[in-house]
């Protein structure tokens, strides 16, 4: 039977694709991208010529109407977002549950996240994590949803854009100033950053950095058992 691959892709350093990746992404019939021309660099580093089409969040319905109409062609295709594991605060989901209901397996292709490359490197010892993803880009719902997790004996994690990076770290300082935090800034790439401090030293840190670029990922760790 034909299926659906999801595959996981490099989230900044390519060397940090699977064999397995590779492998997939050139066996494939189809290869649908989250953005075809993003996806066309990776494809053209690694020497693979597997025809590609759109399917992104604005799309994703539509879009896996003709993806299940591949598989039932027979084609077995593999889905790829920009970077990092698909479904994980990027598209996929909706192709995954409409390929599913149609009876079509889908099989995971694990490999790079920057959800688990700053977990890794947390030296946490706990059991439980909650990953949040993005936060709203409304203050009041952020610093609502700041207050449920910081009240939880779990660590969380979630990203953040450059364009916020610093109101939410204000936020996190202010209802918790001295919780530790991790921030991760550009994981993986040439100017890969990691920090390290309470909510309220890295927040005046970033509060005075001229420019603040990249892409973030901010893991908070657990309120103090009382």
């Amino acid at each position: 039977m034909s299926t659906l691959y999801m595959v996981a892709t490099p989230i900044g350093n390519l060397e940090d694709i699977t064999l397995r990746a590779v492998r997939v992404l050139k066996e494939a019939d189809v290869i649908a991208c989250e953005d075809t021309r993003h996806t066309g660099k990776l494809l053209k580093h690694f020497g693979i010529l597997t025809r590609t089409i759109s399917c992104h969040a604005h799309n994703e319905a539509q879009s896996a109407e003709g993806i299940i109409k591949l598989l039932r062609e027979g084609k077995t295709t593999a889905y790829v977002s920009d970077a990092g594991t698909p479904g994980i605060s990027d598209p996929g989901s909706r192709l995954v549950n409409a390929v599913r209901a149609a009876g079509y397996p889908v099989v995971p292709v694990p490999g790079p996240s920057a959800l688990t490359a700053l977990v890794s490197a947390a030296g946490y010892t706990g059991k439980s994590i909650c990953f949040e993803g993005f936060f709203s880009p409304k203050g009041g719902r952020r610093r609502s949803r700041l207050q449920e997790l910081l009240e939880r004996d779990e660590a969380f994690v979630f990203y953040e854009s450059p364009f916020r990076i610093v109101k939410t770290l204000r936020d996190l300082s202010a209802l918790a100033p001295g919780r530790r935090v991790l921030v991760g800034r550009e994981l993986t790439k040439l100017h890969e950053e990691i920090t390290e401090g309470s909510a309220e030293e890295l927040c005046i840190s970033y509060a005075s950095r001229v420019a603040v670029k990249g892409e973030f990922t901010v893991f908070v760790s657990p309120c103090e058992k009382r």
